[in-house]
């Protein structure tokens, strides 16, 4: 059988050329980088509705709540062609890509939820802010859970853990190390920091499923996932980029190894990329380094996108293959090292100053070197963006409530589910405890026995039961059973 032609996906043109990215290099990751309001947006927009007609699904954050435009087709006008023909497009095919919407909140899309055990110890610390000492404390929690075949499911599980740790500290210690009382205190304030951003929200059941990402519609175009995220980046940015980490170790750990194919079998865009690495441990920006360096294997195609360079750790800034460097300004020291760093990534075109082309690019213009069918870098060119086929801003509220009920996810997350985990069986415990304490023998005593009980099982009772029945999903209720988890601590097998 002949091959078949994977078209590329342009990303723009000048008066000489056009320039594309090849599909089967579209896994060895990119950089859209620029000031704000240089046109980042726009070129996120192209290239993730480019991979849905392509067949690949993408997810694409959506942090200012402009993104949401993508769903519908754009409308003709004489400058929007007129912009196609200068970057050699020819005549556009105005047209919407298939959309599902997520938001955590569940507002503006399907709720998006994830399970306690399913964010692991190392994202869950990350998540919590905490220090080396406290991570610990998360890494014996998860262990005694794993070991007891106890669910860690939503945050009243999390919670009835560290008031367990705290009650066994001492016998625990001897198997597992010292838990010391000031860390789980710690660990507890951080807990009612991120209750109070949307916590509950977040964790639950049911959760989703990696394969809800991963679809294609009737007519093969891949699903373009867009998770509102401005309430989340407002609120919680650690739980932000948490959500996207866990995506990126999910496809990892369960995505099989593809090796050299025509096209990516998906793409994850990180907006706001610096906040991975914002203040993140050296040794979680290792696990995260290697994870992009080899996820590429499973066919999925990473893109961060940020306003600076400088944003990226070097070990991963040199893994990017495909980069569009939209304009940076240069007022101050820093600036001007950024600048120099942006044009020291790009493969020089003699004809061109980078470093100065970069502080006089327009809006909607961009640098841009993509790797070529051999994985070599080509010069960078000075292109302008092609106009994306869908419209570009937001759709208006009925509109995206309209999209969502007739999705094909619509009434799968709506509705959360309540079973047994770490929370209920920590309960009985405490409640069967209650219920075998011997009466004493003076009427005082006796009066005085239900206050004196609620000191640890009542205690429990009563600190969660104002919370209700959260969303939690089943991981399994084997005894014992230790769950394996993968390099950045997610869970990877059941």
């Amino acid at each position: 059988m002949p091959e078949l032609h994977v078209p590329p996906l342009l990303i723009g043109g000048n008066d000489v050329a056009s320039v594309a990215i090849e599909p089967s290099m579209a896994n060895r990751h990119g950089l859209i980088a620029g000031a704000t309001g240089t046109g980042k947006t726009i070129t996120l927009q192209v290239l993730a509705q480019s991979f849905s007609q392509l067949g690949v699904p993408v997810l694409v954050p959506d942090i200012k709540g402009d993104f949401s435009g993508i769903a519908k087709a754009g409308k003709p006008g004489e400058k929007l062609q007129k912009r196609a023909d200068k970057v050699g497009l020819g005549t556009m095919t105005l047209r919407g890509a298939p959309t599902v919407f997520w938001d955590v909140f569940g507002e503006h899309g399907h709720p998006l939820r994830l399970t306690i055990a399913e964010l692991g110890p190392v994202l869950l610390s990350r998540l919590l802010n905490l220090n080396e000492t406290q991570s610990g404390i998360i890494d014996i929690l998860f262990r005694v859970a794993d070991d007891n075949g106890w669910l860690l499911l939503d945050l009243k599980d999390l919670r009835s853990m560290l008031i367990y740790l705290h009650e066994q500290r001492a016998a625990l210690g001897a198997k597992y190390g010292n838990v010391s009382a000031a860390s789980l205190g710690a660990i507890q304030r951080s807990l009612l920091r991120l209750d109070g951003q949307g916590g509950e929200r977040l964790f639950g059941e049911p959760a989703i499923s990696l394969d809800d990402f991963l679809q294609t519609d009737e007519h093969g175009q891949g699903v373009v996932n867009v998770l509102h995220a401005a309430k989340l980046y407002q609120d919680s940015p650690l739980a932000y980029s948490c959500i996207l980490l866990w995506l990126l170790s999910e496809l990892f750990e369960q995505l099989p190894e593809v090796g050299d194919a025509d096209k990516p079998r998906f793409v994850l865009f990180f907006d706001e990329a610096h906040l991975m690495f914002k203040d993140t441990p050296k040794a979680l920006v290792d696990r995260i380094e290697q994870v992009v360096r080899l996820i590429r294997s499973k066919g999925v195609g990473v893109y961060f996108v940020t306003q600076s360079p400088l944003d990226i750790p070097d070990t991963i800034l040199g893994q990017l293959g495909n980069r569009v460097q939209h304009a940076l300004r240069a007022f101050t020291p820093r600036d001007q090292k950024a600048v120099r760093a942006a044009a020291q990534t790009f493969r020089a075109n003699p004809e061109l100053d980078t470093e100065s082309a970069i502080t006089a690019l327009g809006v909607g213009e961009a640098l841009v070197s993509v790797l070529d069918a051999k994985g070599t870098p080509s010069i960078v060119q000075r292109v302008l963006i092609r106009p994306p086929d869908s419209q570009m801003g937001p759709i208006d509220e009925p509109e995206r409530a309209a999209l969502v009920k007739g999705s094909p996810l619509a009434g799968v997350y709506d509705q959360t589910v309540d079973r047994e985990s770490a929370y209920e069986v920590l309960q009985e415990r405490a409640d069967k405890a209650l219920s075998e304490e011997k009466p004493s023998i003076t009427p005082q005593s006796q009066a005085r026995k239900p206050r004196a009980g609620k000191s640890i099982g009542q205690e429990l009772s009563d600190m969660f039961r104002s919370f209700g029945r959260s969303a939690m999903r089943s991981v399994g209720t084997q005894a014992g059973r230790a769950i394996v988890r993968g390099i950045l601590g997610s869970l990877r097998s059941k």
